[in-house]
């Protein structure tokens, strides 16, 4: 049974930081692109990262770029997404996600994922 599960979330006040994790079990993903999107009140799911399987080559959404760092310890088979001064407007569910082609591009769009987390809610105050 495959599995990707989100933690780090939580509330947070304008200008903090977070640290997501995401741990995935039931195979590895260490060959395999890997990405964070997010959803927010009313508003589609977007990508906030992605990361290739080797992590050389990593894509962000321009609200976060400078901000967020994606990264991944295949050793652990675990993503991460450090968050810095963090905005309200960066208050979502964040949901990690990985691809099923080995060696695959990682993606801006959902259509490129095939394992999706739970999620996990972060809220930022302002």
């Amino acid at each position: 049974h495959v599995q990707l599960v989100e933690s780090g979330g939580g509330l947070v006040q304008a200008g903090g930081s977070l640290r997501l994790s995401c741990a995935a079990s039931g195979r590895t993903f260490t060959s395999n692109a890997m990405g964070w999107f997010r959803r927010a009140p009313g508003k589609e799911r977007e990508l906030v990262a992605a990361i290739s399987w080797s992590g050389r080559s990593t894509g962000y959404a321009d609200s976060v770029k400078g901000r967020f760092t994606i990264s991944r310890d295949n050793a652990k088979n675990t993503m991460y997404l450090q968050m810095i001064s963090l905005k309200p407007e960066d208050t979502a569910v964040y949901y990690c996600a990985a691809g099923d082609r080995q060696y695959g591009s990682w993606s801006r769009s959902s259509v490129g994922y095939d394992y999706w987390g739970q999620g996990t809610q972060v809220t930022v105050s302002s």
